[in-house]
């Protein structure tokens, strides 16, 4: 199916159906329009057969009561509109109809009327002589009240003896029932309205409780909160789907709950003897030592406040807040600044102001600056509105990240750097955590190798995209 045409198509279930229904039935009335026609249009041929057949046969029994008229006479067989004609009258492009003239000689038969020949064809009216002749008289004498003409005529001949001339009538076809088609079109506007009202209303019984689960489910996969159970409606098969859809949302939200309480208590129980153990280690007398462990102690905390972290990020506590994006990342980079680091921000031309958990995001963007920093020695932080988007660049000249490693990179605990020491450890949450904080506001991380003239990697770009709500 063209793209054009599918995006012209209703996307919704009512639409649809409905749509569905509309063409179905625009099929059935178009089928039953023409087997109606061609019902018609066989009943008016029968009759004009019929017809011609009366005439045909008045006039044979008026010959052998009176005697043969001679050749076009209009004699006592004028008001049967009857002609008598020494040869079949057949003109040029004529078109015969072996159906109706098969009819023809049957009913004749019936009568005991034998022809050697039948002839039965259709003429414009304007094409046929005699016609055109009665025509102008009628007009002539009784101009404007003379009646219509008929576009088209039927003519019927019958040789009832060899060589003995033919009999032959005219008859005017009546024209097409235009009434046929205004009932047509009447019944088929009122089956749309009753189809479409009954439809559209038990429609509307499925898709309104489908669209508050859909709303409901979007809201619960966005915040992992549940809002009170959703009230069962519509028909029984719908209304145990939602009972279903509350008992999984609560169990979940339970499980949730339970996973926060138990990661507090890790975090607690884990960093009160960190902590003990920092004061512990001032008593070794070693310098060396006393460092190494205390870098230890350091990293065993940075690690488990990341997957702290990344484990809260799901069900964030703070709301949104409007914030100016520039300010924040700038906030960053002046940390990094203040520390010596070779950190430089470039902001926006224009202020970017839109609802953001700052915390959090100050967290991704100087997850992704340490990154930078730990791998390509410098960060350079450019931000910049792109469409419907807020888009944050950090860039390193790094020796980047192999094209078939930069999907895993972003999965938890892996490092560009498999070694653990103080210059590049870490427990390979920090892009991750950045992600998921991205995710978080809707938006996204995408990580870019750069290239230079001759083709070779020479940084990375990590792009860390917001929608501009």
């Amino acid at each position: 199916m063209p793209r054009a045409l599918a995006r012209l198509l209703p996307r919704s279930l009512r639409g649809q159906l409905l749509l569905a229904v509309a063409v179905a039935l625009l099929l059935a009335q178009g089928i039953s329009a023409v087997l109606l026609y061609r019902a018609q249009t066989e009943r008016r041929e029968a009759a004009l057969v019929h017809g011609a057949a009366m005439r045909l046969f008045a006039a044979n029994h008026d010959e052998a009561m009176l005697g043969p008229h001679p050749a076009g006479s209009y004699d006592a067989a004028r008001q049967l509109q009857v002609e008598h004609m020494p040869a079949a009258p057949l003109q040029p492009g004529d078109l015969r109809s072996p159906k109706a003239e098969a009819e023809l000689r049957e009913i004749l038969a019936g009568q005991g009327v034998a022809a050697m020949q039948v002839v039965v064809l259709r003429r414009p009216a304007t094409g046929d002589v005699r016609l055109a002749r009665r025509a102008a008289r009628r007009a002539q004498v009784l101009g404007q009240h003379a009646p219509p003409v008929p576009r088209e005529v039927m003519i019927a001949g019958v040789e009832l003896a060899q060589g003995g001339g033919w009999i032959v009538v005219r008859l005017p076809i009546p024209p097409t029932d235009r009434g046929l088609l205004v009932t047509l079109m009447g019944q088929t506007l009122l089956l749309f309205a009753l189809l479409f009202g009954a439809i559209a209303l038990i429609l509307g019984q499925i898709t309104k409780p489908l669209a508050a689960l859909t709303s409901r489910l979007e809201r619960f996969a966005a915040k992992q909160d549940a809002d009170g159970p959703l009230a069962p409606r519509g028909p029984d098969d719908l209304r145990r789907l939602i009972t279903a859809h509350n008992a999984m949302e609560a169990r979940l939200s339970a499980m949730l709950d339970e996973k926060d309480v138990m990661l507090g208590a890790i975090g607690h129980d884990l960093k009160t003897p960190l902590a003990a153990l920092r004061v512990r280690i001032e008593s070794v007398e070693d310098d060396t030592e006393r460092a190494k462990m205390a870098r230890t102690i350091e990293d065993i905390t940075r690690s488990l406040d990341d997957i702290l972290s990344l484990a809260r990020v799901g069900r964030p506590s703070d709301p949104l807040e409007p914030a100016e994006l520039g300010a924040l990342v700038g906030q960053v980079a002046e940390e990094f600044e203040d520390m010596g680091e070779p950190v430089t921000f470039a902001p926006a031309s224009e202020r970017i102001v839109l609802p953001l958990r700052a915390t959090w995001l100050r967290r991704a963007v100087r997850n992704l600056t340490v990154n930078a920093l730990r791998y390509g020695k410098e960060a350079r932080i450019t931000l910049a509105r792109e469409g419907a988007c807020a888009v944050i660049r950090i860039e390193d000249d790094g020796p980047g990240i192999p094209a078939d490693q930069i999907a895993r990179m972003l999965e938890p605990f892996t490092r560009g750097d498999p070694s653990r020491n103080s210059g590049t450890g870490g427990a390979g949450l920090g892009l991750t955590l950045a992600r998921a904080i991205a995710d978080q506001h809707g938006g996204m991380l995408k990580l870019v190798n750069r290239s230079g003239a001759d083709g070779q990697v020479n940084g990375l770009t990590a792009e860390l995209r917001l929608p501009l709500k």
